[in-house]
């Protein structure tokens, strides 16, 4: 009877372990990237020659923290595996203790796209980093979209992807810029935090990405987590939702970590988001 209730603390012990392991694990071939996200977003108005296009989106990589240079190489390869015709950026480059950003976007630049790449700025671009971040940019070929429209064509068709500059400052940013687009085209926001897309009116977007959350960092069946890193709590946690418009949106858990160096049941990730211009 003794070693049976001995036994007990053991049997928890290893259960603990092995759950521990399981909310770590890395689901992906990629070292560094714990799953690879995929989502079709279907819409009538995506054009026909834009029907199967695929965007690539990294965002929060906060390098470097959990998120290392041992770690860049295997997200650089997801990101290439991902054959995206665009990458799109969410922000959040450097970590809390510094991190080379000419080595960073250096890396990001051998993933080669049709159409390139597009980034917008995240929370901690400020100061030193924000300098750091936008020198890192120019040198290659980023390009940072701050309240900005660009547009992609194929032929005489086309989307529109349109970036958000510092989603936190409404009383400067709280316009929208697709409010001056036609509700006809295809729009893609690309904006740092979700909380943007519930804050103002995004009328004419289509589709919005964003990350910030980290999915928690630590979440229990990707609906509760501690850390709120957005004011809707985790109505914004993670994966696909819509806004009080019904616009979809996309919320990444990002590559890297913040706070601390801590991911339990939100594993790091890339998206790939496949559109679509027909009912599944």
């Amino acid at each position: 009877m003794n070693k049976k209730i001995k036994s007990i603390p053991i049997l928890i012990i290893t259960a603990c372990l092995a759950l521990t392991s399981c909310a770590t694990a890395s689901f992906s071939k990629y070292k560094g990237v714990g799953r690879i996200k995929r989502y079709e977003i279907y819409s009538e108005q995506v054009p026909d020659s834009f029907n199967g296009f695929r965007i690539a989106f990294a965002s929060d990589f906060h390098y470097e923290s959990r998120f290392d240079a041992n770690r860049l190489h295997g997200a650089i390869r997801a990101l290439q595996a991902a054959d995206a015709d665009v990458l799109l950026l969410g922000g959040d480059y450097r970590g809390r203790e510094g991190g080379d950003m000419e080595e960073l976007f250096s890396a990001l630049a051998q993933v080669k796209t049709r159409f390139g790449t597009y980034a917008v700025m995240g929370n901690h671009e400020r100061g030193e980093s924000d300098t750091l971040v936008r020198q890192a940019m120019a040198h290659t070929g980023v390009r940072l979209l701050e309240h900005k429209t660009d547009t992609l064509w194929k032929g005489n068709e086309y989307i529109l992807i349109c970036g958000i500059r510092n989603p936190f400052d409404l009383k400067r940013n709280g316009v929208s810029p697709t409010l001056a687009l036609r509700a006809e085209d295809f729009v893609v926001m690309l904006v740092h935090t979700p909380d943007y897309v519930e804050d103002t009116d995004v009328s004419n977007t289509d589709l919005a990405l964003a990350g910030h959350t980290h999915g928690g960092q630590v979440s229990l069946f990707r609906r509760w987590s501690p850390a709120h890193f957005s004011k809707y709590g985790n109505r914004f946690l993670t994966g696909l939702k819509h806004n009080s418009q019904g616009i979809p949106l996309i919320i990444t858990n990002g590559l890297g970590t913040s706070r601390k160096d801590i991911r339990l049941f939100t594993p790091s990730e890339v998206v790939v988001v496949e559109l679509k211009n027909a009912a599944p």
